[in-house]
């Protein structure tokens, strides 16, 4: 084990780990208040279920350190088609939360499967392509796994859950950008990618978005949120504002927030930044920001390094995963784009997310591994 950790890309270990306490901290802060006072709950309740499942995610992710890559090939599909069938699953058997049936609730805890459903589609694609490599200039080939993300994303839709389902999508179109296939094929597709883009900009136009539901409408009406301060489609986004200017340039001070007193609805999930501004400062969020890029810039040199194609595609696909909730989150809660509910990473509570997300780094630490192993030899 002293072996594998040796071959770490510590960089990145030490300053996920860094974001991850500070996350802890974050969400004890941002929770305390509404944890008390409308839940009657201790105000230490989210902190410690945060701290249970960044345990759970601990374990797992130890055991993908040790876990070679090689033997997804063997395990990538039962496990894109398990997470098929716990999505059909919650048509019939699927607790409903935020207007959206998209958890399994297991006691007084609950998983949600669309999150493990990207780094499913991550594995499933990475092998996929590794596998099938010799036979890209096949179109039924190449297509194969986008079709599974497209099944997947209409599962993931109509729960409805259209925040994650985007993100599935970007994630699919990022490692399909990512895998060496002919220019020839490459046009081809982007005529598909872009069709479907179109079909769906028209369907909306036609149709006046008479198939979406009335708070996923309320959505798009993100401009001018103060404006509509007493109204649901303003009120939250408009009190995210106001948290970033109270924060200021060095912030009121930890602890210190206005906001949270339930004036920002659930604060210390998708709307954990605005609060760490006010408490921080916008200096401090800015930190954040460059320690993000920094993170993204050490997952691509992993992903550059890899000796072969499957283990490149698993760190594209996590930089992907990674870059699509920082972007969304971040400009949803700036007023810059429609709110869509997606945590940002390391910060935001969330059980099924935290899993993941650390999943997700133990998979490129074990890319880093390989890689390291392959240069000694």
């Amino acid at each position: 084990m002293k072996k594998l950790l040796s071959k770490l890309d510590r960089p990145l270990l030490i300053v996920t780990i860094i974001f991850f306490l500070f996350g802890l901290i974050m969400i004890l802060s941002a929770s305390s208040m509404e944890s008390f006072m409308r839940y009657n709950y201790s105000p230490y309740h989210y902190f410690f279920r945060q701290l249970i499942f960044l345990i759970m995610g601990l374990t797992l992710s130890i055991f993908i350190l040790i876990f070679p890559t090689k033997n997804y090939k063997n395990i990538s599909s039962f496990i894109l088609f398990a997470i098929i069938l716990s999505l059909v699953g919650l048509i019939f058997y699927g607790y409903s939360s935020n207007e959206a049936v998209s958890w399994y609730k297991i006691g007084p805890m609950t998983i949600q499967p669309s999150e493990f459903a990207k780094i499913a589609i991550i594995l499933y694609i990475a092998t996929y392509y590794e596998k099938n490599s010799d036979n890209l200039n096949n179109q039924w080939s190449i297509i194969k796994p986008i079709l599974f993300s497209i099944i997947i994303f209409v599962l993931v839709a109509i729960q409805p859950d259209m925040g994650t389902a985007f993100i599935i999508i970007l994630i699919t179109m990022m490692l399909f950008y990512a895998v060496p296939i002919d220019k020839k094929h490459r046009m081809i597709f982007n005529k598909i990618f872009l069709g479907g883009i179109l079909v769906v900009a028209v369907v909306l136009l036609a149709t006046g978005g008479k198939f979406l539901k009335d708070y996923q409408l309320e959505r798009f009406n993100f401009i001018d949120p103060c404006e509509r301060y007493q109204e649901d489609s303003g009120y939250q986004l408009c009190n995210s504002f106001i948290a970033f200017k109270n924060g200021g340039i060095k912030g009121q001070g930890i602890g210190e927030s206005t906001q949270k007193y339930l004036y920002l609805p659930e604060s210390y999930t998708d709307f954990i930044f605005p609060i760490i501004v006010e408490e921080w400062g916008l200096i401090v969020g800015i930190v954040i920001l460059c320690l993000y890029a920094f993170i993204l810039f050490r997952i691509i040199k992993i992903a550059r390094n890899a000796t072969n194609l499957k283990n490149s595609l698993i760190s594209y696909g996590v930089f992907a995963y990674l870059l699509t909730h920082i972007i969304i989150n971040l400009m949803g809660v700036m007023g810059l784009i429609p709110l869509t509910g997606v945590p940002l990473p390391f910060l935001s509570y969330g059980g099924s997310y935290a899993i993941c997300l650390m999943i997700a780094l133990g998979l490129v630490q074990r890319v880093a591994i390989e890689t390291s192993k392959q240069k000694n030899k």
